[in-house]
């Protein structure tokens, strides 16, 4: 569907003063070529300027057919004929036209001339381009300047080539000296050679391709980026040509049937095929060789394909229905714009009599949008912004989706939360219906349309009315503006009074602003420049049409769809700003459009304003588009203050928001990274959710964008939905943050003493911010950000540790928080020394993750070898008053990473011989590496710097040793240092395949030592303990080698005897 409004896009026109009846028309490079009916003559206007002046006039060689203009190169593609003879043909440097009796230079395709052409392109450069099939259609790239040429059943592309003058000397310096006598005129001699011009390059063009069609004519053809398009009566064919280093390999086509099909009748269908699916399309391509391939090769593939018949088009005679208006219409971007020759979007444009169709090529073939004509339509031009097409008898402009997309492929984070466009899909308009008599074709260069009319013998004449109102309307122009002259006031240096003459006063239509009676009277024919308004002019205009719609119904589709239009129409001039898009040649004439169009500020202060228009709209829009009102709104930069002012309740539903509104407010509230609200402004959220979505209240509370909320007040609040709604545990811990910011600590006791503390728990993993604050952006940003805690966590180090630290754990446990966001909260409240082990430890009992354990038991024994090296430890803050929460007998008993102390460490470091900070530091270490997790490798570097002057050192020393399984060494230093420990060792460590060392180490370790200290009681027991041992795990005969040959032979008798008893017995 089309909606149709009646706005005014057309600003002024003016009449080009030609001479004779224009029978081509085409624009580009800041001209108007005009070829005269019938005649060999080319006349260029300059487009740019007020009144058209004239740039030049050349000849032709013969009868111009068709005249196309190539922004690239700057030159005109011509078909002529003459006697029933087609020819091709390029006209270079056709602005030295401008001076008389100017030189022309013809040559062949790939000839380059010596005399003029020596001196950079003094002269105008007629290139013949022979071919060998009939010229039908030209195209030429706006984005290379290559050339592409339509011929019955080929197409032909030409590459430009530019010859630098330096080179081009050198190439020549070979060929015969033959003397040219040169065209009369100022221009300087064929051997005078300018040192400005050495640099200027020759245009030339190259034959790259040919394609074969088959069954097929085209009819118009267009090239742009690679994409060749060739439209014939009733279908369109866009394929893709690439340059590719392997043989293209054609498929061949099966054709045995062609010969049973000659007696049937096959009748055309309407078909739509995109992509791969284009090939099964009735028309084949085929790549002839050019004998260019070692330059490359090139590879052709199908990417759109549409045929029509002519009963699908409704209202018109079939003999009338055929395509026309083919474009290839590329659109650069302000970002993604990386090199000038590869634009991120080409668009494909070409209509029926009663409908028009825009395709997008890139990125995969789409739809984007279907116009619907009222009447039959003769041309249409596509542009940035609009599309004009033409009737018999008006000129009639259409919005565009081109700026959509190119804005998505410009901005990643449209369509998301953050920022939002209008769709590619939304339905087109119709802006203005403007009447004509007799148009014949339409162009458009820049902002200006250029309009041939020609009067129709059989028009019926206008009534009486209508020429009666023009002619009124002209003599009152003029009688006002000969009122001003008589004063010495010139209205044409006058912005104003030029604006109110301008504008008819008996009715609202666009302005004539060259009234020539003449040239409407003398002639049946009429060419128009037609200026279009700037978008910001149009943007008020449609912002103000709007306005019709907002005071009567504020939800009608058709306010927002007038909302949107004027989105696009500004996306549409701020990608107009880029120099590539608008001026990709640096063209004076185009700058001075641009800024006519308004600076780039004023685009996007505008855009704002139409941003929180469009926020507005999705507010109180349903819930299918309600969530378009977050980015809108975020787009537009207002404060949230502002969004509340823009959403009061109406008068007759004084409680009612939109849940657009509420779902903008829900999500700036999950916000980390805003500003805090003022203490109105959140009283006043807090009063909108009571009313409207009173089960949000926690949610709303603890936003850290809050925490200038009223606490009485959302106390009152809070209270007033426990009593509607019931007790909830995430309500009862911000009715205690609000008894704690108001100081009553009593009360804030009570509340959290409602619930145990496991419902407490779940709580916080409800709702972690009544804990930390940040960590987590309302777009899912990175979750490695630093936290905050908030007024309660600092208060629950004070008075509920343990509920803090199980809280933690359980977030952990979550993935609400991770390990380095925690260990920042402990920093932030001061109790890194304290809380912070408390916290690793109650992880490490609850954590199954290999990763975390490990770096834990690292943090922890680090710690705890930090406390054992301390000698003057800092006071313990004032909050650490309770201790460490869990004791090493409880880690021993809870958690699998600590282990039993082996027996022989309470010998070696008895209860008592230190205080009980130190004692637990030790068990706690001690524990750890008797558990099975913590690798001594790793903490080895932390132990190396302990002293094994001090018994405690000397254990843990001793006890990683022994982890390595260094057993002789321990024995040794245990006989050393501590020989009553040595049976407890033994008896602990010396088990299973380490039995051997009773006999193999201590029992002779024990016999030298017992030799030398005969009156050592302590080893002379150890001695016994280790002979009892060895006779029990021996043979009589292991036993008898065992003893020693030094006369002490009786002692070990009685082992010997019951060594062999207990042999007997096995």
């Amino acid at each position: 569907m089309v909606h149709v409004y009646n706005c005014h896009p057309f600003s002024s026109q003016q009449i080009v003063q030609v001479e004779q009846e224009p029978g081509l028309v085409c624009c580009g490079g800041g001209a108007l070529f005009v070829v005269a009916t019938g005649g060999c003559k080319v006349e260029a206007y300059d487009v740019e300027q007020e009144s058209c002046p004239l740039i030049c006039r050349f000849a032709t060689m013969d009868a111009v057919r068709s005249i196309q203009h190539s922004k690239m190169g700057d030159y005109l593609v011509t078909i002529e004929e003459k006697n029933g003879a087609t020819h091709l043909r390029a006209y270079t440097n056709w602005r030295h036209q401008a001076e008389e009796k100017a030189r022309v230079g013809v040559r062949l395709l790939g000839h380059l001339l010596r005399g003029a052409s020596m001196r950079g392109g003094a002269q105008m450069e007629i290139i013949e381009i022979p071919l060998s099939e009939r010229p039908v259609a030209v195209a030429c790239c706006s984005i290379t300047g290559d050339l592409l040429v339509g011929c019955d059943d080929t197409l032909v592309l030409f590459t430009l080539r530019r010859q630098n003058q330096q080179s081009l000397q050198i190439l020549q310096g070979s060929w015969p000296n033959t003397h040219q006598n040169p065209a009369p005129g100022p221009g300087p001699g064929p051997v005078q050679t300018s040192t400005s011009n050495q640099n200027l390059s020759i245009l030339d063009f190259e034959r790259s391709v040919i394609l074969h069609l088959s069954d097929v004519k085209p009819k118009q053809v267009a090239l742009c980026d690679g994409f060749v398009a060739v439209e014939t009566e009733l279908e369109v064919l866009v394929l893709k040509l690439e340059a590719s280093s392997e043989p293209e390999v054609q498929e061949e086509s099966s054709d045995t049937n062609q010969d049973d099909q000659t007696d049937f009748l096959l009748l055309q269908r309407h078909q739509e095929l995109f992509g791969d699916r284009a090939k099964d399309c009735p028309i084949r391509v085929s790549i002839e060789k050019t004998g260019l391939e070692d330059r490359g090769q090139y590879s052709v593939s199908y990417v759109l394909f549409r045929s029509f018949t002519p009963d699908f088009v409704q209202g018109c005679v079939a003999e009338e229905i055929h395509l026309h208006s083919l474009q290839l219409y590329p659109l650069f971007t302000r970002t993604r714009s990386a090199s000038p020759e590869d634009p991120p979007c080409v668009f494909c444009f070409f209509s029926l009599p009663s409908c028009g169709y825009l395709y997008s090529l890139k990125g995969g073939v789409e739809l984007l949008s279907v116009y619907q004509y009222p009447e039959r339509v003769l041309g249409a031009a596509l542009s940035d912004q609009l599309l004009h097409v033409i009737t018999r008898s008006a000129l009639q402009c259409y919005t565009v989706r081109c700026a959509a997309l190119a804005a998505r492929i410009d901005d990643p984070y449209i369509d998301t939360t953050v920022k939002a466009c209008p769709p590619c899909s939304m339905e087109v308009c119709a802006l203005r219906m403007q009447l004509f008599i007799g148009l014949r074709s339409v162009c458009v260069h820049g902002r200006r349309v250029i309009l041939l009319s020609t009067a129709d013998a059989e028009t019926p004449p206008e009534t009486e009315r209508t020429p009666q109102r023009r002619s009124l309307e002209l003599r009152e122009h003029t009688v006002l503006t000969g009122i001003f002259q008589a004063v010495g006031i010139e209205p044409s240096t006058t912005p104003a009074l030029g604006s109110l003459l301008s504008r008819p006063l008996l009715s609202r239509k666009w302005t004539i602003s060259s009234p020539r009676e003449s040239s409407t009277a003398g002639h049946g024919w009429n060419l128009y420049v037609i200026d279009t308004v700037p978008p910001l002019t149009l943007y008020r205009e449609l912002v103000e049409y709007s306005q019709r719609y907002a005071e009567t119904s504020p939800q009608a589709q058709s306010l927002r769809h007038l909302l949107s239009e004027a989105h696009l129409l500004l996306r549409a001039a701020l990608l107009q700003a880029s120099p590539r898009q608008q001026n990709p040649e640096g063209d004076p004439a185009a700058t001075q459009q641009m800024n006519g169009d308004g600076s780039e500020e004023e685009l996007e202060g505008a855009l704002r304003e139409n941003c929180a228009q469009l926020g507005d709209s999705f507010s109180r829009a349903n819930q299918t588009d309600c969530h378009l009102a977050l980015p809108y709104y975020r787009m537009s930069g207002l404060s949230v203050k502002e969004v509340i002012s823009r959403n009061r309740p109406l008068p007759r539903m004084p409680h009612s928001y939109g849940p657009g509104f509420l779902f903008y407010l829900k999500h700036h509230l999950l916000e980390e990274a805003e500003p805090s609200l003022s203490q109105e402004t959140a009283d006043d959220i807090i009063d909108i959710f009571s009313q409207s979505e009173p089960s949000q209240l926690v949610s709303v509370c603890v936003s850290p964008v809050m925490v200038n909320v009223s606490p009485a007040r959302t106390l009152q609040v809070l209270r007033r939905a426990e009593a509607a709604a019931g007790v909830s545990v995430t309500r009862t811990i911000t009715m205690a943050t609000m008894m704690l910011l108001l100081g009553d600590l009593p009360q804030f006791t009570q509340l959290l003493e409602r619930h145990t503390e496991m419902l407490l728990v779940y709580g916080f993993i409800e709702e972690s911010r009544l804990l930390l604050h940040g960590g987590r952006g309302g777009d899912g940003g990175s979750r490695h950000t630093h936290v905050r805690p908030t007024t309660l966590t600092r208060q629950m180090t004070k008075s509920h540790p343990g509920l803090l630290v199980a809280a933690l754990v359980a977030l952990h446990g979550n993935n609400n928080v991770q390990l380095q966001q925690a260990d920042h909260v402990f920093q932030e409240l001061g109790c890194e020394r304290c809380l912070q082990v408390d916290f690793w430890e109650a992880i490490l009992m609850a954590s199954s993750q290999d990763a975390v354990v490990q770096e834990l038991l690292f943090r922890v024994a680090s710690v705890y070898i930090d406390r054992l090296t301390d000698a003057n430890p800092e006071p313990e803050p004032p909050h650490a008053e309770h201790g460490a929460l869990k004791s090493a007998d409880d880690l021993m008993n809870s958690c699998s990473h600590y282990g039993a102390l082996y027996p022989w460490l309470n010998v070696l470091n008895p209860a008592g011989t230190s205080n009980a900070q130190h004692q637990e530091a030790l068990h706690k270490l001690q524990s750890l590496l008797c558990g099975p997790s913590l690798s001594v490798g790793a903490v080895s570097p932390l132990l190396d710097g302990l002293s094994e002057e001090t018994p405690w050192g000397f254990g843990l020393h001793l006890l990683c040793a022994t982890r390595r399984g260094q057993y002789a060494d321990c024995i040794e230093k245990l006989l050393d240092r501590c020989p009553q420990a040595i049976i407890a060792y033994a008896n602990h460590q010396l088990q299973d395949a380490h039995t051997v060392l009773w006999w193999q180490k201590l029992l002779p370790e024990l016999c030298d030592r017992t030799r030398v200290a005969a009156d050592n009681g302590i080893l002379l027991a150890a001695l016994k303990e280790t002979v009892v041992v060895v006779a029990m795990e021996t043979s009589p005969a292991e036993f008898l080698e065992l003893i020693p040959d030094d006369g002490t032979a009786s002692y070990f008798l009685p082992h010997l005897l019951a060594c062999c008893q207990r042999h007997l017995l096995t």
